[in-house]
């Protein structure tokens, strides 16, 4: 029985998949960031080992028994200087010739699109559009927190804090996320924001993208500014589509599927409610999208691109077994 490991790795999590040639759920397990620039390429070996040798337990398989895995991982393929090493992190775990490393955003197009043409636009701790149409390959976004990351947890969180330093000193007026910011980080005094945000307990990517919970929560209670910036990540994440569209060169008479990944979308009517309104604006100016819910997660996404590496991609039957399955598993 050939067999497929499949690894996403997010800013926050990384969700091992073990998965058959008939599509059956064989064991999962979850490990936290793998984004190296974080965490370092150390760290980065030991969680993936770790990992694979929990996931295969589950299963009751050796590491010879893996046919073939496919690692999805943070910032994949945008340092040259740091790819052999991030090919081989997970070599301390299993042969080299028997795995593959890309950018984690083609896990979340094969997995929401099940490999078929079109693009996924990915929003989490940061966000990215990749998309695959007649044979050609295109991402836009993913650029990193400091200048790029729109519409993502991040790119909120830091806009959201950019907006109460104007509620605090009177460049906005106040709202909800005024208050709401104070409470949370039990402010006497603004100021001693700076010193919470830029001290070490919230320095790191992942946890400053967890401060976008406070910015919805703000918006939830009726904050205009705070769910001005919601309306403004879907634009962003919108303009991502449109950018790997544009690369991708598909006719313009060409509907798209559009699918999307991440757990920013989890907040339906903030995040996805206005990127649906957003891409049917832009159908209705001629560029045809057609936005479609994912149909299996970034992990089983790994999976499948792993029995693609191998030579024998799952076919339709089993495609629909994995996803039933998954379905299941997510309720």
């Amino acid at each position: 029985m050939r067999t497929y490991l499949g690894v996403d790795g997010g800013g926050s999590k990384t969700r091992f998949l073990l998965i058959d040639e008939n599509g059956t759920v064989l064991s999962s397990h979850t490990e936290g960031p793998a984004y190296y620039i974080e965490i370092g390429l150390p760290a980065l070996e030991i969680m993936l080992g770790r990992g694979i040798e929990r996931t295969l337990q589950q299963a009751r398989l050796a590491a010879a028994d893996l046919t073939y895995a496919f690692f999805g991982l943070p910032a994949y393929g945008e340092d040259r200087a740091v790819l052999a090493a991030l090919d081989a992190a997970p070599a301390t775990a299993l042969p080299r010739k028997r795995y593959r490393c890309d950018n984690d955003m083609v896990c979340g197009w094969a997995g929401a699109l099940a490999g078929a043409d079109g693009i996924n636009v990915a929003a989490g701790t940061g966000s990215i559009a990749y998309g695959e149409y007649a044979g050609r390959r295109a991402r836009a976004g993913g650029w990193g927190e400091l200048f790029s990351d729109e519409g993502s947890a991040h790119w909120l969180a830091r806009e959201g804090l950019r907006l109460f330093s104007r509620m605090s000193d009177g460049r906005a007026p106040r709202g909800p996320l005024y208050a709401r910011v104070r409470t949370h980080f039990s402010l006497e005094n603004d100021l001693d924001l700076c010193a919470s945000i830029y001290g070490k307990s919230q320095a790191q990517r992942s946890q400053l993208a967890q401060l976008s919970q406070l910015v919805a929560e703000a918006a939830d209670s009726g904050d205009e500014a705070a769910q001005a910036l919601f309306a403004e990540g879907a634009t962003q994440l919108a303009d991502l589509v449109d950018a790997v569209r544009a690369q991708l060169a598909a006719p313009p008479e060409a509907e798209l599927a559009v699918s999307y990944s991440g757990g920013l979308f989890q907040l339906h009517e903030l995040v996805l409610a206005p990127l649906k309104a957003e891409l049917i604006r832009r159908t209705r100016r001629g560029r045809k999208y057609r936005l479609l819910a994912a149909r299996l997660p970034p992990d089983a996404g790994a999976a499948l691109l792993a029995a693609r590496a191998s030579g024998a991609p799952l076919d339709e039957r089993s495609l629909a077994a994995l996803e039933a399955q998954m379905q299941v598993i997510a309720s």
